[in-house]
């Protein structure tokens, strides 16, 4: 008797789609160890630059950062979120700055020191580049989270998103059989982690990361429906 294994082949894609959202996400990114800087100095515009190594698995991985210095906002003044227009909140990431703030009618009422994948001035052009997707989104969701204190999710891939995708793939920057990739937000950081924040250390895989005292102070701010804006 012959057994057709289509079912079954189709079946284990099945399962593998499903385990590719926030949870296989989450799954994927793993805790860094043994960080350390290896020189540091500032150049003549205020810059740090800086190198750093660190283990992922038993891979020793070296990073160049520029780190420019972080503007602005070092106090937070209380504001009851409860009181807030929510229509009037726009979350900023500038990956140049490595930062996000929180801005309402046109104020930055907080500012946070992000990192992101290990190429951050990069958009995202496919699934598995590492590179942060560059444009408006929105938040579709946000929860608690076991490693890093509170997932926030946008809505990558959107319209926009897809349009440049398309395009990237019709101009030949992308191979035809690429995909777009899914699963992305803004998270906190392993509790031994905070000084890859610190340090500008591009570990993400594609992701916005902050300390978890920034993300749990940023969750408060944030809904499903906020406007969020990524630019280089």
């Amino acid at each position: 008797m012959k057994f057709n294994v289509l079912p079954f082949a189709f079946w284990l894609l099945g399962v593998a789609l499903v385990v590719t959202g926030p949870l296989a996400h989450a799954q994927k990114e793993k805790e860094k160890r043994d960080f350390k800087v290896v020189s540091e100095v500032k150049d003549r515009h205020g810059n740090t630059i800086r190198k750093v190594q660190y283990y992922e698995g038993n891979v020793k991985i070296t990073q160049e950062i520029i780190m420019p210095p972080f503007p602005g906002i070092k106090e937070r003044p209380k504001v009851d979120p409860d009181t807030l227009n929510r229509d009037s909140v726009l979350v900023l990431v500038e990956k140049s700055n490595y930062l996000v703030a929180i801005v309402y009618k046109r104020k930055r009422i907080r500012q946070y020191r992000a990192v992101f994948g290990p190429t951050p001035l990069v958009d995202k052009m496919m699934a598995g580049d590492r590179n942060t997707p560059e444009g408006w989104f929105k938040i579709v969701s946000k929860k608690e989270h076991s490693n890093w204190q509170k997932f926030i999710l946008i809505d990558y891939p959107n319209e926009e998103s897809y349009a440049k995708f398309n395009k990237r793939k019709q101009d030949g920057l992308i191979p035809s059989g690429a995909s777009i990739g899914n699963s992305v937000g803004i998270h906190g950081t392993f509790t031994s982690g905070v000084k890859m924040v610190d340090w500008g250390m591009g570990w993400t895989d594609g992701c916005v990361a902050m300390k978890p005292e920034d993300i749990n102070d940023f969750y408060r701010f944030v809904w499903p429906g906020t406007r969020v804006f990524v630019r280089r």
